[in-house]
């Protein structure tokens, strides 16, 4: 076989499910985490009839699981980066390792931040906690109308958002608080992964939130994988927030989605596109909707709403196409607290005509990395084994 056996790669990253407490969980708080055992539990039963021919039910045992022979190659990885947060895990999956986390703010950003944010910009901060952007317009907005304050707040991940009515606030004003917010927060103590300005329109009770958002992310600290398919020709298309994770670097292409349905069509449409390279969706809605919200039903019936578009994705596979289906950390939803969960994460790869093997246990997601490289022929990163190889059956 070719060094280059795969034409196409198509990596779905099912966001927070994770199969199971991870070996260093206690450092993280999650002694127990188990979020698709936990959920199962809670569902008296999940049916993920697809994912379990593929392999799932074999690498993790849960109710309502059913075993097959897998169809896949299958196995677990296991996380080595110090964060448990999205970023953090998609960065070690295309290749990078990253030392210190990014923080996240439950209890809201600390004294020190908030004074050097109103001196900064001689506007006081209203709100400082986490919570949904709708919620604290209806609880802040008039009070900012009145005032002029700044609206700031947080969510489960690593993020300062501050929001204010394009009337008081022009979105370019806004913008360059956000800039001044952005340099603030690159490094340490604070480490935040985004800081987004929301600016929004209407009045009391009809409140809008305007296109003028704008995301201030960090690049990733490292060259990863896509930037070396990109330098070499090969396409890199992301789909849903896989762009803004990271920070656009390395994409040739990419697909906004509303929804884990949204995602799943978007996917449909890259496997008719005639392209060379790597297709990339991150299904947000098992941790947005579900994973942070405490809400282990609505997470299982999202897990059998997602398996279910499983077989329209694998009947429109090429022979030269591979599938690879993982995570990139837990959020079990009947775990203590809002956080991610320390957790190993699945493996799933699957070729049309590839002889499926046991991948055991893998240390570090950037394996994931190492074996597109490895397909592709570009430079391999500085972390990750390819399993290539066992895939070509060597």
């Amino acid at each position: 076989m070719s060094k280059q056996s795969f034409s196409r790669i198509f990596l779905i990253v099912m966001d927070s499910v994770g199969i199971g407490e991870a070996p260093d969980a206690e450092q993280f708080d999650d002694k127990g985490a188990d979020t698709v055992g936990h959920i199962a539990e809670k569902m008296n039963g999940l049916s993920m009839p697809n994912m379990d021919k593929l392999g799932f039910s074999t690498i993790k045992s849960y109710q309502g699981g059913t075993i097959h022979p897998p169809a896949a190659s299958y196995g677990k990885m296991q996380e080595q980066s110090a964060g448990k947060d999205t970023m953090t895990g998609h960065w070690e999956i295309m290749g990078l390792y990253i030392d210190t986390p990014f923080r996240t703010f439950p209890e809201g950003f600390p004294p020190e931040l908030v004074q050097e944010i109103e001196s900064r910009t001689g506007r006081r901060v209203l709100g400082n906690k986490p919570a949904s952007g709708t919620a604290i317009l209806d609880e802040l907005g008039e009070q900012h109308m009145e005032t002029g304050d700044l609206i700031v707040y947080t969510s489960a991940d690593s993020v300062l958002q501050i929001a204010a009515h394009e009337d008081i606030i022009p979105a370019h004003e806004l913008h360059e608080i956000c800039e001044m917010a952005r340099e603030m927060t690159k490094e340490e103590p604070y480490m935040i992964g985004r800081v987004i300005a929301r600016p929004f329109i209407g009045g009391p009770g009809n409140w809008e939130r305007t296109a003028n958002r704008h995301d201030y992310a960090l690049k990733p600290f490292g060259r990863t994988v896509m930037n070396e398919l990109e330098d070499k020709g090969f396409d890199s298309i992301a789909i849903g927030k896989i762009s803004d994770i990271y920070d656009g670097e390395g994409v040739t292409k990419s697909l906004r989605t509303t929804s884990n349905m949204d995602g799943m069509d978007k996917l449909n449409e890259t496997l008719k596109m005639n392209f060379k390279g790597l297709s990339f969706l991150n299904l947000v809605d098992f941790d947005a909707k579900f994973g942070h919200r405490r809400d282990p039903i609505g997470y299982g019936e999202a897990l059998e709403e997602y398996d279910a578009r499983l077989p329209e994705v694998l009947d429109q596979m090429r022979e030269d196409d591979l599938l690879l289906i993982t995570a990139d950390h837990g959020n079990d939803p009947v775990h203590h607290g809002t956080d991610h969960t320390r957790e190993f994460v699945p493996l799933l790869a699957y070729a049309k005509n590839a002889h499926p093997v046991d991948l055991g246990t893998r240390l570090t997601f950037a394996d994931i990395g190492a074996t597109v490289a490895d397909n592709f022929g570009v430079k391999m990163p500085d972390y990750g084994t390819s399993f290539m190889k066992e895939l070509r059956g060597e």
